[in-house]
């Protein structure tokens, strides 16, 4: 693809980007449901998930691997090249079609290109099962819920992961 070609066929870059993450790096954040906090953490990561159509498993493991493998903490250098994982940190796990809203037309977001809600939750959960196996600490909002999250972001330091992106 070359750069005159972009915006001429948005539908070839929209089937490229699958499973979305926005990570930010916190020193404490929490998700609150009906008036309950359901998932907190201090320092980690806080992870705003989006499960895509067509989503499949290599799009779980990338974006798992990921998720884990970011080197995103300060060493003693002040460097960022650690990860959660060697910091003993958690994972706070927020499930977010959102992060699929489509305003190239309009001002109201589409979101057609997110997953259907049962696919969603079933990424969602495999995302979860896959950074527990690799040992972090993780918490959750709660799937399809109206969450309040609240957040200490560390930096600020925000990171998009995308599991398959053309560009």
């Amino acid at each position: 693809m070359n750069i005159d070609s972009l915006g001429q066929d948005d539908s070839a870059c929209a089937t490229q980007v699958r499973m979305r993450a926005v990570v930010q790096r916190v020193n404490e954040a929490s998700v609150t449901v009906d008036g309950d906090v359901v998932g907190a953490i201090d320092r980690g990561l806080l992870v705003y998930l989006g499960a895509a159509q067509g989503d499949e498993a290599k799009d779980v493991r990338y974006t798992v691997d990921k998720i884990a493998g970011l080197r995103v903490f300060p060493n003693d250098d002040g460097r960022m090249s650690l990860s959660v994982t060697d910091i003993g940190g958690a994972v706070l796990v927020v499930s977010q079609f959102t992060l699929f809203g489509d305003v190239r037309r309009g001002r109201r977001p589409s979101f057609d290109g997110a997953a259907d809600p049962k696919d969603a939750e079933r990424l969602y959960s495999e995302v979860l099962k896959g950074l527990r196996g690799k040992g972090l600490p993780v918490e959750t909002g709660t799937f399809r819920a109206m969450m309040l999250v609240q957040s200490i972001v560390d930096g600020p330091v925000t990171i998009q992961i995308d599991s398959r992106k053309l560009y």
